[in-house]
């Protein structure tokens, strides 16, 4: 691989650790047994939710015209940067929250999360910059393989503070804090060869407007563009709907097995242990997808994923959630590796940060509809696995409507002044 692939796959190495501790694994963990141990169980499952919704919903928001305003040249790092900062920043404050104060620990992690998904608008789009396009695939696969193996080493250095604490002269409860330091370092030390090495090569170049104005005006035209786009839209619109799924499960998959009654030390062994289990997984997709196609191998992520939501109705035992557990394992990453890629290579070059912006905004705001989805029924119900089996209709529409994508890459329409447009 080339320096450029490397530092670009670093940065899935560096955030995944974000992914497990803050998404998954710690934060969870740390909300429900700690700062909001005083509220029912479903309450504060069902608040989590809430907050995931609209952290989502922000960063939907905002993703399409920072995705615009980044295929500027020179733009795309810098709004990288900043956002890397915001997120790095808001994680290491997340130590800083004490017991009961579960307002504002909500709040932080919802900045934590705009700094994270706004970052990865950039890294998405900077996959076409680094590769070509008959090696996306691979490095896309690789990318998140890797980050499932990156994200266990800060993960595991934080269990042997957190089970040790007195060794390191912290509380139970400041060892779990300091986890969240351990977390922020990781990130940011490892982001660092993608400052250096990584530099945006497709572009357009600097408006004589303001690049915000500019900026709106070439979104409006996309969206307007749709007959043109057709494919691009299709694919956007299955992705809304299986990615939906995917990213809910992710998310609370942590709450759901402490509803079931699974301790915390057991899940986080148990997602440990996904991650070493999803980093073959996740390569394994991409080399199948040379062979098969990525088309063929999304639809294969997609039926594992409606598997999953029938089995999940049924679990009642620790070692149920186990076989739930290797199965997410098995296509969480190469359904993302994949989808990426794909979408990287019909997509037009010159405007990646603009149609990953909309990728992002598909997947954001489809990323709202599932937590909202499974923490209203989980509290109107009171039962959590009515909320995670009525996923399975998002699997269904997204694998339907990805059936009619076609594999060709869309070309950008150029207007009379000889500069790209959409």
């Amino acid at each position: 691989m080339t320096k450029q692939e490397k530092s670009w796959i670093l940065q899935d190495w560096a955030n995944s650790a974000y992914s497990l501790a803050i998404t998954t694994a710690t934060l969870p963990i740390f909300f429900k047994s700690i700062v909001a141990k005083d509220l029912p169980s479903s309450m504060s499952t069902a608040y989590l939710g809430y907050t995931n919704s609209i952290a989502t919903l922000i960063i939907a928001i905002l993703a399409p015209l920072l995705g615009t305003i980044a295929d500027y040249k020179n733009y795309k790092k810098k709004l990288f940067t900043f956002f890397i900062i915001i997120g790095v920043t808001s994680t290491a404050m997340l130590a800083s929250i004490g017991e009961g104060n579960w307002i504002m620990c909500l709040v932080i992690y919802v900045l934590s999360v705009i700094g994270f998904s706004g970052s990865n608008i950039f890294y998405d789009a900077f996959l076409v910059d680094v590769t070509e396009e008959k090696r996306m695939d691979h490095i896309s696969s690789m990318g998140f393989g890797f980050g499932y193996i990156g994200s266990t080493i800060p993960f595991i250095l934080s269990l042997i503070v957190i089970k040790n604490p007195s060794l390191f002269h912290l509380t139970t409860v400041g060892a779990v804090k300091f986890t969240f330091i351990i977390t922020a370092l990781w990130w940011f030390i490892f982001t660092i060869p993608m400052f250096k090495n990584v530099k945006q090569i497709y572009f357009i170049d600097s408006p004589t407007s303001s690049p915000i104005k500019d900026s709106l005006k070439r979104l409006w035209s996309t969206l307007k563009s749709v007959k043109e786009y057709k494919n691009i839209f299709i694919f956007l619109l299955a992705y809304f709907f299986y990615i939906d799924g995917v990213s809910t499960i992710i998310k609370m998959a942590t709450a759901y097995g402490l509803d079931l009654g699974i301790s915390g030390d057991k899940l986080m062994i148990i997602l440990l242990v996904i991650q070493f289990v999803a980093f073959p997984c996740s390569i394994i997709y991409g080399k199948l997808a040379e062979k098969f196609s990525a088309k063929t191998m999304i639809m294969v992520g997609i039926l594992v994923y409606t598997i999953i939501c029938i089995y999940s109705y049924f679990i009642k035992t620790t070692v149920d959630y186990w076989i739930l557990a290797m199965l997410v394992a098995s296509s969480q990453g190469g359904i993302q590796a994949l989808s990426r890629s794909f979408y990287g290579k019909i997509i037009p070059k010159e405007n990646s940060a603009e149609f990953f912006g909309l990728y992002n905004i598909f997947g954001r705001f489809s990323a709202i509809f599932g937590p909202l989805l499974m923490a209203l029924i989980s509290q109107i119900t009171g039962n959590s696995k009515l909320g995670i089996i009525s996923l399975i209709i998002l699997f269904i529409v997204g694998g339907l409507l990805f059936l009619k994508v076609k594999d060709e890459e869309t070309k950008p329409i150029v207007n009379q002044n000889n500069t790209t447009s959409l």
